[in-house]
C-alpha cells in the first residue's frame, strides 16, 4: 500500500502545519515559518486574520449554501462593492481561477456569437502564461508540459510571444474573438507586462471588434499596490478573472465585465453550483473591508518597495545563487542563478516558505499584512539560504 491515499500528483515538502498567525504558519512540534508564498498568492490578509475568522464564523452559524436559484444579498454587497471600485458593471462569482477564466472565455465567445459571428471563437494568449488547469485553460496557456497527457489541444487559442506587437497583428483574424492577458506572468516567472503593451492591446481590441481579458487571478486585489494591477496601466479590459486573494484563504472565483459583455452570458448559458456561496461571500466581503480600508494600498506600494530594495541588495550580495529580482508591490520574483527549487529548499531550511515558478525563478508573495520588521526578518531568512547555497556551491567545486 501507498503511505498515503492521495493522488500523487503534487510533490509535497514533509511539513504539516497546525495553525497560522499573521504571516507565519506553525508546525504541531512548534517550529515557525515565515509565509512568503501565502498559498500561491492567496492569504491575501494572513493566516486568522480576526476579522475574517470572525465574518465566516458568524455566517457558518446561519448559512452554508442554497445555490442560485435564490437571492444572495452578501453576494449581491460584494459584487457592488467590486463594480465601484473597478471598470466592472457585472460580476459573476465561481470558487477558482480556471472557473474565472473558464467563464471569461465563454462570455467572449458567446458576446461574438450574438454579435452574429459565430466563426470568431479564438482567443488570443501569450507564451509563458498560465491560466488554469482544466482542459480548457491548459489550452489557452499553450504550455506543452501541462497539456502532455491529455489528449489533443482544445481549440480556439492562438500563442504569440509576450511583447511581441507585430507577430499579435499577424495572427488577428476573422476568427479572432479576444485577447487574454496576466499584467504580470505569475506562474511563468514574475514578468510583468509594460504598460504600454497593454495600452496596445486595448487599441488593437478596439480597432478589431474584440474584447481584451485580464486574467488578475494572482495579480489582483491589492498584490501589486493597486487593488488590480491594470490599474497601473490606465487601460481596462472588457472581462477580468479574479481569485486566490479575494478570498483570503476561501475558495472564491470571478468573472468581471462590462454590462454590454456580460449581457452575452443570459439566464441557461453558464452555471455553478457553488459559486457565489454565503460562506464565500461573507469572507470576499470581509476581506475588501480590509484591502479597501484607507491607506493599506499606498502601505502595499511603500513596504514593497522597501522589499524589492533589499532583495537587489542580496541579489548584488549573492551573484552565484542569484541574477535580478523583478516584479511589483508584494508580487515579487527572485531570478535564480542555481536550480530555483534548491534555493526554495534552502529558504525552507532557513525558516521561510516560498514558491517556484517558470524561469528558473522564486516567488515571494507574502500576505499584503507583512509589516517592516516581517520584511526585515523575510530578507535575513532570505540571507540565510543565499548563503547555505553558496556554501555548497564551493564545496562542491572543492571536490
Amino acid at each position: 500500500m501507498s503511505a498515503t491515499a492521495l493522488f500523487g500528483n503534487y510533490a509535497r515538502s514533509n511539513l504539516s502545519f497546525d495553525h497560522g498567525e499573521g504571516v507565519w504558519l506553525v508546525t504541531k512540534d512548534g517550529r515557525r515559518f515565515l509565509d512568503c508564498g501565502s498559498g500561491i498568492a492567496v492569504n491575501s490578509c494572513g493566516h486568522s486574520h480576526p476579522h475574517l475568522v470572525k465574518a465566516l464564523q458568524e455566517q457558518a452559524a446561519k448559512l452554508w449554501h442554497i445555490s442560485n436559484l435564490h437571492q444572495m444579498p452578501e453576494g449581491e454587497r460584494l459584487a457592488e462593492r467590486l463594480v465601484d471600485n473597478t471598470f466592472a458593471d457585472k460580476v459573476l462569482f465561481v470558487n477558482s481561477g480556471a472557473e474565472a477564466m473558464e467563464a471569461a472565455i465563454k462570455c467572449a465567445r458567446r458576446y461574438q456569437y450574438d454579435n452574429g459571428q459565430p466563426d470568431r471563437f479564438h482567443i488570443i494568449t501569450f507564451e509563458g502564461a498560465f491560466h488554469g488547469r482544466t482542459l480548457g485553460t491548459i489550452a489557452a496557456g499553450g504550455q506543452a508540459k501541462y497539456m502532455e497527457g491529455f489528449g489533443p489541444k482544445a481549440p480556439g487559442f492562438d500563442q504569440v510571444p509576450a511583447g511581441d506587437l507585430e507577430a499579435l497583428k499577424a495572427v488577428i483574424g476573422p476568427q479572432t474573438a479576444a485577447i487574454a492577458i496576466e499584467p504580470i506572468q505569475g506562474e511563468g516567472g514574475i514578468k510583468e507586462m509594460q504598460p504600454e503593451f497593454l495600452r496596445a492591446l486595448r487599441q488593437l481590441c478596439d480597432d478589431n471588434g474584440l474584447l481584451l481579458i485580464f486574467d488578475e487571478i494572482q495579480t489582483g486585489v491589492g498584490r501589486t499596490g493597486k487593488l488590480f494591477a491594470y490599474e497601473w496601466s490606465g487601460v481596462a479590459p472588457d472581462l477580468m478573472a479574479v481569485a486566490k486573494g479575494i478570498g483570503g484563504g476561501f475558495p472564491v472565483g470571478a468573472c468581471l465585465a462590462t454590462a454590454e459583455t456580460a449581457a452575452a452570458l443570459a439566464p441557461g448559458t453558464h452555471g455553478t453550483t457553488f459559486g457565489g456561496n454565503p460562506l464565500a461571500m461573507a469572507v470576499g466581503n470581509a476581506v475588501l473591508d480590509v484591502i479597501l480600508a484607507d491607506g493599506f494600498l499606498q502601505d502595499v506600494q511603500k513596504k514593497g518597495l522597501n522589499f524589492k530594495q533589499k532583495l537587489a541588495g542580496l541579489v548584488d550580495s549573492h551573484p552565484k545563487v542569484l541574477e535580478l529580482v523583478r516584479g511589483s508591490g508584494l508580487m515579487m520574483g527572485l531570478k535564480c542563478v542555481v536550480p530555483a527549487g534548491d534555493y526554495v529548499a534552502a529558504a525552507r531550511d532557513a525558516g521561510l516558505l516560498a514558491v517556484p515558478a517558470g524561469d528558473n525563478t522564486v516567488r515571494i508573495m507574502p500576505p499584503l499584512t507583512m509589516t517592516e520588521d516581517e520584511i526585515a526578518a523575510a530578507v535575513e531568512r532570505l540571507e540565510q539560504a543565499a548563503q547555505a547555497v553558496d556554501a555548497k556551491l564551493v564545496e562542491g567545486a572543492a571536490e
